[in-house]
């Protein structure tokens, strides 16, 4: 009778065991086939996924489940984090939490990009389209993840406000230079604009936006540093540069 007992215990755990083989193989089988990425900005979801999900055995949803819970995220500059979602067993949605960036300075060879802070986010030798290069700040030893050790932190919320309206007006910018008081130019292509100091800066970049079209194709100096929000077809000075 034990002998009859002890040969189904057996039989039942070899099943047991088989069954859980077959889940297992079925299990890593699968295919991650259909991913979506929302959150991102400096890269296009192509690019996300291939550095995610560079291989086959990256795309196994078991594979992804254990690597996203328990390993450390694989490193994306100018992204803080990602977040992996599970929408099915094929199907996965990747939440992009990109770092703030609003420009950069050049420091031995590299490229510092800083926050909205001045604190310095990524160092890399490529530079991102979209995110101007500032110029003229006088700063010491750099250190990444430390704010830029500037003279005055006031021209980090300069910094900000400038590209936040640039943004809204669509303007790309290659550099924006500030001197020793505090003013600052932007540099587009073969067009320098001298802005002046911060006072009206919305109504500068306004009247630059409305002048862009008719200096097209032009190089020179346009200086909108005269600009007052009280005068009303008001003249600005160009001067051309061959």
């Amino acid at each position: 009778m034990e002998y009859g007992w002890t040969e189904k215990k057996k039989t039942g755990i070899a099943a047991a065991v088989i069954v859980l083989l077959l889940i297992l193989i079925g299990l890593f089988s699968l295919q991650i086939k259909t991913v979506t990425v929302t959150g991102n900005v400096r890269y296009t979801q192509e690019q996300i996924t291939e550095m995610l999900f560079p291989d086959k055995v990256s795309r196994n949803p078991v594979v992804c489940y254990l690597k996203d819970h328990f390993q450390e995220h694989v490193e994306i500059p100018f992204v803080q984090d990602y977040k992996i979602e599970f929408q099915g067993l094929n199907k996965v949605e990747i939440i992009v939490y990109e770092k703030s960036v609003v420009g950069y300075v050049s420091y031995m060879s590299s490229c510092m990009y800083f926050d909205k802070d001045g604190i310095v986010v990524e160092s890399t030798s490529k530079t991102l389209p979209g995110i101007p290069e500032i110029t003229g700040l006088k700063f010491g030893h750099i250190v990444l993840y430390q704010k830029l050790p500037v003279e005055n932190d006031a021209v980090f919320q300069e910094i900000l406000n400038l590209t936040q309206i640039l943004s809204i007006y669509q303007l790309e910018v290659n550099r924006i230079q500030y001197n020793s008081f505090g003013e600052a130019a932007l540099y587009m292509g073969d067009l320098e604009v001298i802005l002046g100091n911060n006072v009206g800066m919305n109504g500068k970049i306004a009247e630059l936006s409305d002048m862009l079209p008719k200096l097209e194709g032009r190089k020179g100096t346009l200086y909108l540093d005269t600009y007052d929000e009280t005068a009303t077809n008001a003249m600005y000075a160009f001067k051309p540069r061959q």
